[in-house]
């Protein structure tokens, strides 16, 4: 199991068990202020690094995906196409266990970026793929017309105008992946979920350590939407 550094501060004595009289109380701050370092180290060590790492990998590979779904001639974009709806199709926890289990020399943390980052991908491929065949027939003419090769055609022309109806969508699934990491202690990651039960579970207070952990994924949540606000903002005056 993947510890983070430190271990839990509950199991290494900063945090006493409380007694059984304060287990009676609904909500105790010194426990919750005790325990909030240990559970932003988790966030910011393990479900950020997650979430950040996997969105930047399954946004590249959505990409690349739904450029060659287009591109390929139409046996290899059916291929491509399948795997891509396999993928999409299968729990993330069942990808997660199937590698953790057949590619046993693998670090966790890295099958945790691994995974999710294909798994949006597939999604986000989608996204792609509905952005491209948005943009005016016309605009395909003109690259023509123009002579423009096909790499400066999508560079210049096609995936900036698709990357404008794109951006919500993309910034959503970079959402859904944050509230998708507490899977991660189906391979024995240590993420902020894990963190608050395994702090619950030693001190018999999960409210406390739940509710904060509930907090911070709305924080975070919230302030990956107002970053894809501002992005999409930038997207349309710039283009």
């Amino acid at each position: 199991m993947i510890r983070l550094p430190g271990l839990m501060g509950v199991l290494s004595g900063t945090v006493d068990a409380p007694d059984i009289d304060d287990t009676t109380s609904f909500w105790r701050w010194d426990f919750a202020w005790e325990v909030l370092p240990e559970m932003l180290r988790s966030f910011f060590q393990v479900t950020l690094v997650v979430t950040v790492v996997g969105t930047l990998i399954a946004a590249v590979l959505g990409l690349i995906i739904a450029i060659l779904i287009r591109v390929l001639p139409k046996p290899l974009a059916w291929l491509v196409t399948w795997s891509a709806n396999f993928i999409r199709m299968t729990p993330i926890v069942v990808q997660l266990l199937v590698v953790f289990y057949g590619f046993v020399w693998m670090e966790p943390m890295a099958i945790a970026l691994l995974v999710y980052g294909v798994h949006y991908s597939t999604y986000m491929s989608e996204v792609y793929r509905a952005g491209i065949d948005a943009v005016p027939t016309g605009q395909w003419e003109a690259t023509t017309a123009l002579s423009l090769s096909a790499v400066r055609t999508w560079q210049r022309v096609i995936i900036p105008q698709a990357l404008r109806s794109t951006v919500p969508s993309l910034g959503n699934y970079a959402i859904s992946m944050f509230k998708d990491t507490p899977f991660l202690i189906a391979i024995s990651v240590m993420e902020m979920v894990t963190t608050a039960l395994e702090i619950g579970g030693f001190t018999y207070r999960y409210i406390e350590t739940i509710t904060i952990a509930g907090v911070i994924f709305l924080v975070a949540s919230y302030g990956t939407a107002v970053l894809v606000n501002r992005l999409e903002r930038r997207l349309a005056y710039a283009y």
